[in-house]
C-alpha cells in the first residue's frame, strides 16, 4: 500500500506528513507540493533520504499530478488555499489526476456544514460543498471510495492570528463572534484524523465532524490570553461592518483576490467576517466525538496549547510568515 499526501510544505499536510513517517515505511510515501521550490530543502533531504518519494504537484497542472501519483494507493487531499471557482476547479484537478494514476482512495479536507444549507452563506463552504458532490459523482462514477474530514475552525488561528490583530489594534479584539461559542479544532488534531483515514481507520464513503472538545467563546479566549500574557486584551465584538472597516484599516483585502501585499494574513475579510458571524449565529459549536473515535484520543484544550503560542506576544509578531 502507497500513501499519497498533498501540499506537504503547508502546516497542516506537513504536519500529516510526518506522523505517516511514525506510521508506515518512507518508501511507501508519497509527498507531494505545489512548488517544490517553497519547500524547505532541509526538510526534502531528510524525507529523500528516508526513502520518500517527493514530488511537485501544482493542482493546476494535471498532467504533473497524474505523474506524481502514480502507484499511489490512498490518497490526503488538502484543500487549496484559493477561493471561489478557481478553488474548485484546483480540487477537481486533483481528484481527476488521482483518479487517473489509479488511486483507489481520497481523504479530502472539507469544512463543518459542507453538506447543510444553512452554512452556504459563509465565504469558504460553498468551495467545499461543490468539491464534496464532485468526488461523490466521481465515486459513482469509478468506484473509489473517499473519507470527509469537515473541519471546525482551527483552535491556533485564533491563538496567533487573534492575538497579533488584538495588539496591533490597542489590545482589543474585533470580531462579529458576539457570545457565540465554537468547538475550535487544533491543528495537531486535525493532522492526527488525516493521518488515520488516510491508513484506512474510517468507514469507506463517510463524513467526520472533526470538532474540539470544549464549546468555548472568543471573549473567553481573550480572557485566557490576557491572564496568560499579562496584556489586558479588551474584547469588542461589533457588527459587520464595523469588523470590515476595522479589517480594512489592517491592510487586508475584502475578497480571495485583493492585494495581499500589506497584508499581516493570506485571508481575505470576506473569509473573517462570515466565518466570525458564524460563530454568532451557533453554526461552529458542533459536537462531534469523531477525533477520539478515529484516533483514540481527545483532541486538546485551549488551556493545554496556548502556552505553546507565548512567542507571539513575547515578540510582537505581527505577520503570519513569522508564526510556527
Amino acid at each position: 500500500m502507497r500513501y499519497i499526501v498533498t501540499g506537504t510544505d503547508g502546516k497542516l499536510a506537513g504536519r500529516i506528513a510526518e506522523n505517516m513517517l511514525k506510521e508506515v515505511n518512507p518508501v511507501d510515501l508519497i509527498f507531494t507540493c505545489p512548488s517544490i521550490e517553497n519547500l524547505d530543502p532541509e526538510k526534502k533531504a531528510t524525507w529523500e533520504k528516508l526513502g520518500v518519494t517527493v514530488k511537485q504537484g501544482n493542482y493546476n497542472n494535471v498532467e504533473e499530478m497524474t505523474q506524481a501519483f502514480e502507484g499511489g494507493d490512498r490518497i490526503y487531499i488538502v484543500s487549496g488555499v484559493l477561493l471561489g471557482e478557481a478553488r474548485v476547479q484546483q480540487h477537481k484537478n486533483v481528484v481527476d489526476a488521482a483518479i487517473a494514476a489509479g488511486v483507489k482512495h481520497i481523504t479530502y479536507t472539507s469544512c463543518v456544514g459542507a453538506s447543510d444549507p444553512a452554512y452556504a452563506h459563509v465565504y469558504v463552504t460553498p468551495d467545499h460543498t461543490a468539491t464534496e458532490t464532485y468526488i461523490k459523482e466521481k465515486t459513482a462514477e469509478t468506484g473509489i471510495y473517499y473519507n470527509f474530514m469537515r473541519n471546525n475552525l482551527y483552535l491556533e488561528n485564533y491563538l496567533t492570528v487573534g492575538v497579533v490583530f488584538a495588539m496591533m489594534s490597542g489590545n482589543k479584539w474585533y470580531t462579529t463572534a458576539g457570545e457565540g461559542k465554537a468547538t475550535f479544532i487544533p491543528k495537531d488534531d486535525s493532522a492526527r484524523v488525516g493521518t488515520a483515514l488516510l491508513l484506512g481507520k474510517g468507514e469507506n464513503n463517510t463524513a467526520y465532524n472533526i470538532c474540539g472538545h470544549e464549546s468555548i467563546s472568543q471573549r473567553e479566549l481573550a480572557e485566557i490570553i490576557s491572564e496568560l500574557s499579562g496584556i489586558q486584551i479588551e474584547y469588542c465584538p461589533v457588527n459587520h461592518e464595523a469588523f470590515y472597516e476595522h479589517l480594512d484599516s489592517l491592510n487586508i483585502p475584502r475578497d480571495w483576490n485583493g492585494d495581499f501585499s500589506k497584508s499581516p494574513v493570506p485571508w481575505c475579510s470576506n473569509d473573517m467576517v462570515t466565518n466570525e458571524a458564524s460563530i454568532a449565529e451557533g453554526l461552529m459549536n458542533v459536537i462531534s466525538d469523531d477525533v477520539e473515535k478515529l484516533t483514540g484520543e481527545k483532541p486538546k484544550g485551549v488551556k493545554e496549547i496556548a502556552n505553546n503560542f507565548s512567542y507571539i506576544w513575547e515578540q510582537r509578531i505581527t505577520n503570519w510568515k513569522d508564526m510556527k
